[in-house]
């Protein structure tokens, strides 16, 4: 038999190629795929036992013959000319061929040859490889799949969407139809995956997924088109009226727990709808609009769909606007000048009348926009990370100011400051309280931290650790927006807290809804079996402050005693405060 190593020993040799004949030999005579090894005047030099078994040729019946005899019929002559055409100026050509078994029976390969040179660059072999056309054809099936869908949940991506959307435009146009494109954006899914991992995220994303394709027909487009942004497209409705239906199934769909490894989870979705041809004529234009429209559906309060309108453009744009000028303000805070202020609010107890606590409230005054309402920057900046500098600087400047407090001769005030969720996750937390408390000679009594119960439910046992760590410190904890969460009471039994925030919107109609009473009497009562303090929020009217009097409800702040107030309005309000007290 021949040898196939040395038949091309030199031009291996010239690759670099640093393996044994023996190691080449074997690979050579163990490949699954047949090999043919011709020499410069295209006679066959050696086989392989694959490609012996494929011809029905023995390895001595092919030396020296011309691999045509294996044709089961001649090439045309336009491939044949293209083949040597290919192998003369590239040293390469593949192709589907035609040939013929010993016993007279065709088969179909697809043909690989490489030309292999010598040192001065004359040809001293070809190398053929025959391999089976329905792997080949899977595998390249494989990789065209591959290409145009999403490997985690095997929906179409991006490409697949784009390339499906525009056929789908052209269909609509053509017809006169409507299409509806919606953006759906997973709600809290960041903090899910920044605390829990990605192995739950990606987890959690395969049965969203699944949700979504059963939200829809066979015949409408359910993509992933990037981190936790899916779309769907309905190439064919009759009305907007379609296209709301289906995002109500996407929403009811979606409203239940996924249970992943040991952890309850919720994925709500904000969705944002464009029309065709109403919002756009192009893909371009009906995915930024749908886009606009998601943003809207989160500024709502998430959990919702919203239709795009011309208005919601100006409104992103201002959005963009207002973000712009909060990423300037907080990097451009100092000791001696900033655009952030701090408003305190007091705290009183309920039995005496007296206030023993204040809690800090961020305000901003920006040149260009006003005073920003809290309840619009506070979502910018935990969307963006902002959150995480601007409330750091709330913790030091609330500890400056319990300073400034104290020089001006008032002590026995806790002042409560909120915590958000990325926040609590900061391994720097910790340290930054002992600094701020050290930097300003406080006590660790001087402050107390609000979470809220959402917050608090987040990656249980990381926020155990930290708030155990914390009040250790002896830092009073509370959790706040009591009741507007998910709350598990036998998590929140192990919780290092002292005090439950009875939310506002509980407090507001307690007079006149049988079921706000309900809830504050059960709350109320609840807390205190855990041994925990009750403060009410949002109490503004007297009967409001005697029902929850009645309740035993310990503390109580609102404008029934005072809106927030700067710093110097606090001072005053504190020392008249105490200077009417017996």
């Amino acid at each position: 038999m021949a040898d196939p190593v040395a038949a091309a020993s030199t031009p291996l040799a010239q690759e670099g190629k640093a393996l044994s004949r023996a190691v080449l030999l074997r690979a050579y005579e163990q490949s699954h795929d047949a090999i043919l090894i011709t020499d410069r005047d295209n006679l066959i030099v050696a086989a392989n036992g694959a490609f012996c078994q494929l011809s029905g040729y023995s390895h001595d019946e092919l030396i020296g013959k011309d691999p045509r005899i294996l044709a089961s019929q001649d090439l045309a002559a336009e491939l044949h000319a293209n083949m040597w055409n290919s192998l003369t100026t590239e040293d390469f050509w593949e192709g589907e061929v035609w040939n013929k078994h010993k016993n007279g029976e065709s088969y179909t390969r697809w043909l690989k040859i490489a030309v292999l040179r010598n040192a001065d660059g004359q040809i001293e072999n070809y190398v053929a490889n025959f391999s089976d056309m329905e792997a080949s054809k899977e595998f390249a099936d494989q990789l065209a799949y591959l290409a145009y869908h999403d490997p985690l949940t095997n929906l179409p991506n991006r490409l697949a969407f784009e390339s499906q959307l525009a056929q789908a435009l052209r269909g609509c146009e053509r017809d006169n139809r409507q299409l509806a494109l919606m953006l759906i954006d997973l709600d809290n899914f960041k903090n899910i995956n920044d605390t829990l991992g990605h192995h739950v995220g990606d987890e959690l994303l395969q049965k969203v997924a699944l949700r979504l394709r059963e939200s829809v027909r066979s015949s409408d487009l359910v993509a992933r088109i990037g981190g936790d942004e899916f779309v769907i497209v309905l190439p064919e409705i009759e009305s907007p009226l379609t296209a709301a239906r289906v995002a109500n199934k996407v929403q009811h769909n979606m409203a239940d727990s996924y249970r992943i490894s040991d952890h309850v989870l919720y994925a709500t979705p904000s969705i944002g709808i464009s029309l065709f041809p109403i919002d756009g004529g192009d893909a371009s234009t009906l995915l930024r609009n749908a886009d606009t429209a998601m943003y809207h559906a989160k500024d709502a309060g998430r959990n919702n769909h919203q239709f795009y309108t011309a208005r919601m453009n100006e409104a992103a744009g201002e959005r963009l606007h207002l973000e712009n000028e909060l990423r300037q303000a907080i990097s451009a805070i100092s000791p001696s000048s900033s655009e952030f202020s701090l408003h305190f609010q007091p705290q009183v107890q309920t039995a005496s009348g007296r206030v023993l606590g204040l809690e800090a409230l961020l305000r901003w005054n920006n040149p260009t926009f006003g005073l920003v309402s809290p309840m619009r920057f506070i979502a910018i900046a935990e969307e963006t990370g902002l959150i995480q500098p601007l409330g750091d600087w709330v913790i030091w400047e609330t500890c400056r100011q319990i300073r400034q407090m104290k020089q001006h001769g008032i002590e026995g005030i806790r002042i409560a400051i909120n915590i958000s969720a990325q926040q609590l996750r900061h391994e720097n937390l910790l340290l930054l309280v002992r600094g701020a408390l050290a930097c300003y000679d406080l006590q660790p009594e001087d402050i107390e931290l609000e979470v809220t119960e959402s917050t608090a439910m987040q990656n249980p046992e990381t926020t155990l650790s930290i708030l155990d760590q914390l009040s250790a410190m002896g830092v009073m904890l509370a959790i706040d927006d009591f009741g507007t969460g998910y709350s598990s009471l036998a998590y929140l039994k192990h919780l290092p807290i002292q005090r439950l925030k009875l939310d506002r919107s509980f407090v507001k109609d307690i007079e006149t809804d049988a079921n706000d009473a309900a809830i504050c009497t059960a709350t109320i009562a609840l807390g205190h079996s855990l041994g925990l303090e009750l403060v009410a929020e949002g109490v503004e009217t007297e009967a409001q402050r005697a029902f929850l009097a009645r309740l035993g409800c310990d503390m109580l702040q609102g404008y029934l005693y005072s809106k927030p107030m700067p710093f110097e309005e606090t001072i005053a309000y504190l020392k008249a405060h105490r200077a009417a007290q017996p």
